[in-house]
């Protein structure tokens, strides 16, 4: 884990998990779950979704060779396994890249990613159209706890509203526009 959430059984918990330029956004994220949602967040760092994937299917080959024997656990699922929460993955690259390591995540999961067509923007404009800055984590974070019952679903509503993730072009004040928060 790279930083856990403040240790507090009577939150709501969920687990972030982030690559590269995403880890700025996902301790933003945790940082406003925390101050403006009462939301505890444990943000971890993610080196390679696709060695965590590979590292994953040779647990499964072993288990398929030996059935016998006890079956390797994969590490993703090691370190989540009995963690509270939903699972948020966040990247700079398309969602399938974290989506490899879905099949070994324990209870929800989801991913934001920059799925879709190239544009040319500012940093901060295409974080948000592609909904991969810290407000899109936190709304989705929030969502993920509205559909298990933690937090009720205007929650994330309101979130939404607050952040405007609806408008590309919203800075938050003391981002300019080639921010890169």
């Amino acid at each position: 884990m790279f930083a856990p959430g403040e240790d507090r059984p009577d939150r709501p918990r969920a687990q972030v998990l982030a690559s590269g330029v995403a880890m700025t956004w996902a301790l933003e994220a945790q940082r406003r779950l925390a101050d403006e949602w009462d939301v505890a967040a444990d943000v971890w760092s993610v080196t390679s979704w696709t060695e965590l994937a590979r590292e994953a299917t040779r647990c499964e080959r072993a288990a398929l060779r030996r059935p016998g024997e006890a079956a390797p656990v994969p590490h993703v699922r090691q370190v989540l396994e009995g963690r509270t929460g939903p699972v948020v993955a966040v990247s700079d690259w398309m969602r399938a890249v974290p989506d490899q390591i879905a099949p070994w995540i324990p209870g929800d999961w989801s991913a934001l990613g920059t799925d879709g067509f190239g544009l040319s923007d500012t940093r901060h404009a295409l974080r948000r159209h592609f909904l991969v800055d810290a407000g899109s984590i936190v709304v989705q974070v929030l969502r993920r706890l509205a559909a298990t019952g933690q937090v009720a679903p205007e929650v994330a509503a309101e979130a939404a509203t607050r952040y405007r993730l609806d408008d590309p072009h919203f800075f938050p004040v003391g981002v300019s526009a080639g921010g890169d928060t």
